[in-house]
């Protein structure tokens, strides 16, 4: 599978887009129009074993709901990433059985330099 979760309005997931070799291979899902699925989520899991680090705390929401200060669970991080596609730590690059998550420069070197190596 070769998939992209990404916010098209998000200037840094267009950034990453644009500088991903073989963007035409993949399938793009922009979060925001078409939510992510409970299957869809599952599968991320299924590759980092962690829903937290599906998660994003640099979400505006993260702050406003007071959730820094809880002591959030791998069930929480998963319900409140299936509530608000803000809560995804994006853009999410999965290559066959590899996923690269966030948008790290070193994440986002490894996502090319597989592509590259293909």
């Amino acid at each position: 599978m070769r998939k992209i979760y990404y916010l098209k309005t998000c200037d840094t997931c267009k950034r990453i887009l644009k500088s991903l070799p073989k963007l035409d291979s993949f399938t793009l899902q922009d979060i925001k129009e078409e939510s992510i699925t409970v299957k869809q989520l599952e599968e991320m899991y299924a590759l980092t074993n962690s829903y937290e680090v599906l998660f994003s705390k640099r979400a505006k929401l993260y702050k406003e709901m007071g959730l820094k200060d809880e002591n959030l669970q791998e069930v929480d991080f998963k319900r409140y990433i299936l509530e608000h596609y803000t809560f995804l730590n994006r853009p999410v690059i999965i290559i066959n059985d590899k996923i690269f998550v966030g948008n790290s420069t070193k994440n986002v070197e490894a996502a090319i330099t597989l592509l590259n190596n293909e």
